[in-house]
């Protein structure tokens, strides 16, 4: 037996953060990130919305990108100080997520770190507090998504939270919020939306309730990118509906290697911070070359591109040319191509590349990629990834 969840309401269309005001609540606590949300005015209107409701208010501000342990416990603290009936996070990832897991430990102080990592082991939630998410990026669709990515600085790890309790109950789709992102944040978050839906497409746990909604993200993603890296509104529009639709795919079918490795080389390296969605985009190339050596795979990526109008005379050529396809993507948003354009210095990368395959391997997202992967296989991969190499394993 599988499992599709999603939100109880997704509000979407311009203008639709003014569906706060119909929450029904005693306590709202508001979690942000850096103030791009106070600068452009969406804070306050949240604000505004919330107490038309008839709520009392708490905001905690400041949520870094990123969110690591630490800032998740002391939310969590303030949370249950203030004793919330809805949570409600507004901006990007990263406060989402990281309000994601304050509201495990608002329900559950006395859980540890390592348990609330195991994946779907969560104890249930909603004992004290439902939750609302605002995207004002167009990528990780963290709204819609059983997940929380949040990172342990003293290790550099990044560890994926899984749950379907970690699911929001209201999920606010305005794309006026995603009109505040700028260039390279639209190039970043679209290709980890583009990710999603193409690793969603081809997990083993992928289905026919995910199926369509990982082709229709990806035809949106590459339809509508490169307009919104430019500044095409409409096309901002669009991608902020696309993301949404390739997180309700990934939440139900999971996904790949190329978050396996995103997450854990996001904040391994001291000579350079690997940004998600550049990370993303980068191996996904690599990692459609390498799963393409098994059928099932190759069957699914040759699906994608027969949807998207990909021509070839074989399927080895339609696989070759959806990679080229993202790597044009990629060229056309400056996207560098390996972590050695990044900035990562070798000498630490290679002092570094073992632990990090190792803990790719085990990361949550591998147990779903439609190839089997080993710690010498990885290690390879991520020297592909560093030089540029082709696939040739």
């Amino acid at each position: 037996m599988s499992q599709f969840t999603l939100p109880r309401d997704i509000y979407f269309g311009r203008g639709s953060l003014s569906h706060l005001k119909d929450l029904q609540g005693k306590k709202a606590f508001i979690v942000t990130g850096g103030g791009s949300m106070q600068r452009f005015g969406f804070l306050g209107k949240t604000e505004e919305y919330l107490k038309e409701a008839g709520m009392e208010l708490k905001v905690f501000a400041g949520v870094e990108p990123d969110p690591s342990i630490e800032t998740v416990k002391k939310g969590a603290e303030d949370m249950r100080k203030f004793k919330p009936d809805w949570i409600v996070a507004i901006g990007g990832g990263s406060p989402i997520d990281a309000a994601k897991a304050m509201w495990i430990f608002y329900e559950y102080p006395d859980l540890s770190f390592e348990e609330a990592a195991k994946p779907f082991a969560l104890p249930t939630l909603r004992k004290k507090a439902k939750f609302c998410a605002v995207p004002s990026t167009s990528g990780t669709a963290t709204e819609v998504t059983a997940f929380s990515v949040i990172t342990d600085y003293d290790s550099g790890i990044k560890y994926p939270l899984a749950d379907y309790n970690l699911t929001p109950d209201v999920a606010i789709v305005d794309p006026d919020l995603a009109e505040t992102m700028p260039p390279s944040l639209v190039a970043c978050t679209g290709m980890d939306a583009f990710t999603h839906a193409v690793e969603a497409y081809v997990s083993t746990a992928a289905n026919a309730f995910t199926d369509p909604l990982a082709l229709r993200a990806i035809e949106m993603v590459k339809d509508n990118l490169i307009k919104s890296y430019n500044g095409d509104k409409c096309a901002r529009e669009q991608m902020h509906y696309a993301q949404c639709l390739a997180g309700m795919a990934f939440s139900n079918a999971l996904l790949g290697i190329v978050h396996s490795m995103a997450h854990k080389t996001g904040a391994a390296f001291h000579t350079g911070h690997v940004v998600h969605g550049l990370a993303n985009a980068m191996y996904l190339p690599y990692v459609i070359t390498y799963n393409a050596e098994e059928l099932s795979a190759a069957k699914r990526y040759e699906e994608i591109a027969d949807y998207l109008k990909i021509e070839g005379d074989k399927r080895e050529e339609k696989i070759q040319r959806l990679c080229h396809l993202i790597i044009s993507l990629n060229e056309a948003m400056e996207i560098p191509h390996t972590l050695k354009e990044v900035g990562i210095e070798e000498e630490e990368f290679l002092n570094k590349k073992k632990a990090i395959a190792a803990n790719a391997v085990s990361d949550a997202c591998t147990g779903s990629n439609p190839r089997a992967i080993d710690d010498e296989k990885m290690e390879k991969l991520l020297e592909c990834v560093y030089y540029g190499r082709k696939i040739d394993f």
